[in-house]
């Protein structure tokens, strides 16, 4: 999930932090050296703005190489794990379009069906129409509809201090396209682009109305068992984190200011956000997702290259948003293709080369502080 605000998120949204006692086996991973020095201090200097901490992870298909700064628990003190399972936001929305589109590879649907062929009356009222509104149009996010996380009274209970009340509330998917439809549509379909979480609730409704199955079930049979990403799963409403995982942290303002408090805000219930945000994973199953994407084995070629046919986008750090999938110009001309993701208390992101081969994922555990685009340009553009 993610809100278009200063601080949470690029586009916008009980964990046990002490391992003691508990037998780990952290990935192989290749001492750093210069290629990953800057990687390295990029996330030092995350942690010197403030946020509590990173982990992340490269693999380039020769070498694999893992780093982190900072803490994972503040109590404590104890340090991030190469090893950190996170929740991963908005890249839940990768893993959602990808099953749609393989559905459009089996003949299942069709892109350019409309949302009314699949759940007739869900978008409507105050001049929204799903009748006019094609699931490619909620895949690229030029349906118009409402962002649900931007509804003043959703923003004041889950991104200000009224979170700590709300933050075991579950929402189905229903009532959260619900709060958008009390909206008008931002523009007509297909007339502009805006980044809304509603589009991908409303995808994940269409995974379960074709398939018979929730989107939870599709994910999990589809990617995260035929790739073998053991430290991915879609929790649905439990609101507690797996063991191998960090503390999260937020401020839980808007706007937030040095002196504000930090909140631990690592148990919540992760149906408010649903198939737009709710996934839990890890640097390393991320480094595989996106590589066996970008590679060819999720897909075939005519839904990869639908998937990465792109609306341009401009002052943002991605060039272009395609189905699911964000295009990334780095400054030394390296392309890169992935997503960034939010929730409170964390703020990751996960891309690969158009060839799938060098993946980078990583994640800061506090959602107000330090420069995401910094450490991907330092992990692509080293010198």
């Amino acid at each position: 999930m993610a809100v278009r605000t200063a601080r949470i998120g690029w586009v916008g949204l009980a964990a046990a932090a002490a391992l003691t006692g508990v037998c780990i086996t952290p990935p192989a991973v290749a001492d750093g050296g210069p290629a990953h020095t800057r990687t390295q201090q990029a996330m030092d200097a995350a942690v010197r703005d403030g946020v509590p901490g990173v982990t992340g992870q490269a693999d380039d298909g020769y070498s694999v190489w893992a780093g982190t700064a900072g803490v994972g628990n503040l109590t404590t003190g104890q340090p991030r794990s190469v090893a950190d399972r996170y929740r991963i936001g908005s890249e839940t929305k990768t893993f959602v379009a990808t099953v749609l589109l393989q559905m459009e590879a089996e003949g299942k649907l069709d892109l350019d069906d409309t949302v009314d062929r699949w759940l007739p009356g869900v978008v409507q009222g105050n001049g929204n129409d799903g009748s006019r509104i094609t699931v490619r149009q909620l895949l690229d996010h030029t349906s118009g509809l409402f962002d649900y996380v931007t509804d003043p009274a959703f923003l004041k209970e889950h991104f200000t201090g009224e979170f700590l009340k709300h933050r075991y509330d579950t929402y189905t998917p229903g009532q959260l396209v619900g709060i958008a439809m009390r909206h008008a549509p931002l523009f007509a379909p297909g007339a502009g682009w805006n980044y809304s979480n509603t589009d991908y609730v409303v995808a994940g409704m269409i995974i379960e109305k074709v398939s018979g199955h929730s989107y939870e079930d599709e994910i999990e049979r589809r990617i995260i068992g035929p790739l073998g990403l053991y430290a991915t799963s879609v929790p649905r409403t439990d609101s507690s984190m797996p063991v191998l995982s960090s503390r999260a942290y937020s401020k839980l303002s808007l706007q937030p200011q040095p002196t504000d408090p930090v909140h631990d805000v690592t148990e919540l219930n992760p149906s408010e956000a649903g198939s737009a945000g709710a996934m839990i994973s890890d640097s390393a199953d991320l480094d595989r997702f996106f590589s066996a994407l970008l590679a060819g084995r999720l897909l075939p070629a005519a839904q990869l290259k639908e998937m990465k046919t792109t609306v341009p986008i401009s002052g943002a750090p991605f060039s272009g948003y395609g189905l699911g999938l964000m295009k990334f110009d780095l400054s030394c001309g390296t392309t890169v293709w992935g997503h960034a993701g939010d929730i409170q208390g964390s703020s990751s992101d996960a891309v690969t080369t158009a060839d799938g081969r060098h993946s980078f994922a990583f994640d800061f555990n506090g959602d107000w502080a330090g420069n995401r685009w910094a450490v991907v340009e330092a992990e692509y553009c080293p010198k």
